[in-house]
């Protein structure tokens, strides 16, 4: 095999690759090998069936181009490492010439890792918002927990927004029956919308034993789109009472024995939250301010394969929840152009930022042990809702385990950014990572 390699930009390259017949040998018996598994021909054993009989049966066509599909990546493969290339993405593979018996000339368009040269880390300085508690935002926290822990009472009155009732119902449309448009004794929290259109309105002012009709669009069944009758009566109306606040719920809700001390760890939990919301704005600003500086250009390819990913999981998150992305762009009032800009712009800083740690974690030689990526596969997996053995031989045989990896070593290059930038709140104040590594231990404490 021969091969050159032209830059067509700082991200881009074409290898022009020339591979002698004699060196398709290797691929073409085995093309002949496979089809030969595939074909039945009588008077021969699967497997048995000779070339001169295949080229008869499929085409020399069909079986040189097989053995070509299976040449060409490896031939990539050995002109990249020959050309110390370090490649991004797929491929885009262009034959120019090939005729049975001569040799194969192609051409393979790729994404390279650009030069990128790296700022001087301690003089990136960002600045981000002071961390502000304010008692309201406690008082939310305490009026949270309170409702955790209401209870029900039955009340002799009219239920009201806000209240229970145990109700039943009937369905009907033209005075015929619904069918599965009945239900007895079904809970409902009066205002939540949580049933039937018009249902909420109905109740409101019913007390136990009465009941009322209400007109609503049935949205599937025999009857999808036709206005019903639906009559509700009203069993039982229930109040929500709220514990009192006073020490007794603090011992109830929480470990502390008074109101003051579960206030105050309410405040230092939202604090803390506080934050890490901090130190993510510190990250990403940082990471912003870093591709500015270091200037990293954009690999095309990498772009457009990551923009339809993306959009491919956008399009699979709507269909799950019986959306498509037609309904999507009208409830956003956007067009698909503006999705797609939108998603072109954050995958290419995805990916530019992407690079630029990648570049670190080889400039600082950042190497992964086995122990942390376990404990990556262990936390995704526990995501996934898998065994971290079942998730890990999945990631294999998709060959994902290696992005993952990367992953990893991006997070320590992250990590070693952290450390050495200057984070200020806009008082002047110095911000530190402990809050940081607290929420992470906190995150992956589970796993020890």
């Amino acid at each position: 095999m021969k091969s050159t390699v032209e830059t067509l930009s700082p991200t881009r390259v074409r290898l022009a690759i020339e591979v002698p017949f004699v060196e398709l040998e290797p691929s073409l018996k085995k093309a002949y090998r496979e089809i030969g598994q595939q074909i039945q021909v009588p008077g021969f054993r699967k497997g048995k069936v000779p070339p001169a009989i295949i080229d008869q049966r499929v085409g020399r066509g069909t079986v040189l181009n097989e053995a070509v599909q299976e040449a060409i990546p490896q031939n990539i493969l050995s002109a990249v490492r020959e050309h110390d290339l370090k490649t991004l993405g797929r491929p885009e593979v262009e034959i120019t010439e090939f005729n049975d018996g001569d040799s194969l000339n192609f051409t393979a368009e790729v994404d390279v890792r650009p030069e990128i040269t790296l700022p001087d880390l301690a003089g990136i300085e960002v600045t981000v918002d002071e961390l502000q508690v304010d008692e309201s935002e406690i008082d939310e926290q305490v009026k949270n927990l309170r409702e955790r822990f209401a209870t029900l009472k039955t009340v002799e009155r009219a239920a009201a927004e806000g209240d229970y009732v145990q109700i039943d119902l009937r369905a009907t449309v033209d005075g015929e029956e619904v069918p599965g448009g009945s239900a007895t004794n079904i809970s409902h929290e009066v205002g939540s919308k949580q049933l039937l259109p018009g249902l909420d309105e109905a109740v409101v002012g019913l007390a136990a034993g009465e009941d009322t009709t209400f007109t609503t669009q049935l949205v599937g069944g025999d009857f999808a789109g036709r206005d019903a009758d639906v009559m509700v009566t009203v069993r039982t109306v229930k109040e929500r009472e709220l514990p009192e606040l006073n020490d007794d719920f603090a011992q109830l809700a929480s470990e502390f024995d008074t109101i003051e001390e579960l206030r105050a760890d309410l405040r230092e939990r939202v604090t803390r939250g506080k934050r890490v919301e901090q130190i993510y704005a510190a990250r990403d600003k940082a990471l912003e301010q870093l591709v500015e500086a270091a200037d990293v250009p954009a690999p095309e390819g990498v772009i457009r394969d990551e923009v339809e990913s993306r959009k491919e999981a956008m399009v699979d998150q709507l269909e799950r929840i019986g959306a498509s992305l037609e309904d999507y762009l009208a409830a956003e009032e956007k067009t698909e152009e503006q999705i797609d800009a939108e998603l072109t712009e954050a995958a290419t800083q995805g990916v530019k930022v992407q690079l630029l740690l990648d570049t670190l974690a080889d400039a600082e030689d950042v190497q992964v042990s086995d122990d942390e990526f376990g404990h990556e596969i262990v936390h995704r997996a526990q995501r996934a809702g898998m065994a971290p053995q079942q998730y890990y031989d999945q990631l294999v045989r998709s060959g994902a385990a290696g992005a993952v990896y990367g992953d990893v070593r991006r997070g320590k290059a992250l990590a070693a950014i952290m450390e050495r930038i200057t984070i200020k709140d806009a008082a002047g104040n110095v911000v530190g990572l402990d809050a940081l590594r607290e929420a992470s231990e906190a995150e992956h404490g589970h796993e020890h």
